[in-house]
């Protein structure tokens, strides 16, 4: 005995008879007979609304740990890093001429006006650096944080510290020389996308940074021990000495907006944003097109 083979059935959902009114005299027609003709409005269709980013959307919030929002704080972090690099070589400059004019001073007495310009170039600049430096500070902070976060997410697993023993190991004196180079080498190894076993080797660029960073705050220490010697042999000293920790704080800005870009573009190697758009320019080799018939001039349309 044959098994039983499955019945096919082809469902066709019709309106039940007397639903619509019919129309009178209704001529049979084949082929195209006209636009369709509906006897209500459809209810399907896509909704009467132009096309919106998600975020545009009344009640939709992007979260702030995303690929975009890192690109966008990133980008943020950059810009404030190359101003105070600006500013400290502005500072840097200041000082030079300062003692430019402390040099000049041996000789003669100086104009007032020189002075007072010259004063006013080193406390300007001297101000807008610490403003720079706060500023920066909190923006590349930020900036690792989200980082380490989206890394995690996208690569599988955490770091070795947590964002309050990263943070302590960032602002506590002396734990920021040793803290800031191993987080950043721990968070280049993960969007670089690594094994988690292996062990973290900064990039050159990381390194050169590692160590700009500690002569940096290695410059500020003896910077403010200098301050306490009141020689005037000392004071010219000092003056050189600051506009060389102006002159260092500059690579350091420099060098980490860098280091933020590599690992930025690291975490989303393509940025939509400088993906340009290709248009056909020319076409080489192609078989000619099919030409539609001549129209005779008065054959309808």
């Amino acid at each position: 005995m044959q098994p039983l083979q499955p019945m096919r059935v082809d469902w066709v959902a019709t309106p039940p008879p007397g639903a619509y009114p019919q129309p009178q005299g209704r001529s049979q027609r084949r082929g195209y007979g006209g636009p369709p003709n509906y006897p209500v409005p459809p209810r399907w269709g896509f909704p009467l609304l132009a096309w919106r980013w998600p975020t545009a959307v009344p009640g939709t919030v992007e979260q702030a740990d995303s690929v975009d929002g890192v690109r966008r704080l990133g980008r943020t972090a950059q810009n404030s890093l190359w101003l105070l690099g600006f500013v400290a070589v502005w500072g840097a400059l200041s000082e030079i001429w300062r003692y430019v004019l402390v040099a000049m001073s041996r000789f003669g007495a100086l104009s007032s006006g020189v002075v007072s310009a010259s004063d006013a170039m080193v406390v300007s600049s001297s101000a807008l650096t610490i403003t720079g430096c706060a500023l920066s500070l909190v923006l590349v902070l930020l900036w690792v944080r989200r980082t380490r976060n989206v890394a995690a997410t996208l690569v599988g697993y955490g770091p070795s510290r947590s964002d309050r023993e990263a943070l302590v190991g960032l602002v506590v004196p002396g734990m920021n020389l040793v803290v800031p180079g191993s987080v950043l080498a721990e968070l280049e190894h993960a969007v670089a996308r690594r094994p988690a076993g292996d062990r973290p080797r900064p990039s050159k660029l990381l390194r050169w940074w590692w160590g700009l960073w500690v002569a940096s705050a290695l410059l500020f220490v003896v910077q403010v021990l200098w301050s306490f010697r009141d020689s005037t042999q000392a004071l010219a000293d000092g003056v050189l000495l600051h506009a060389f920790s102006d002159l260092v704080l500059a690579a350091v800005a420099v060098v980490t907006a860098l280091v933020v870009r590599r690992i930025t573009t690291l975490l989303l190697p393509v940025d939509a944003a400088s993906v340009r758009l290709m248009r056909v320019v020319e076409v080489k080799d192609a078989p000619e097109p099919p030409l539609r018939a001549v129209r005779a001039s008065g054959s309808p349309r």
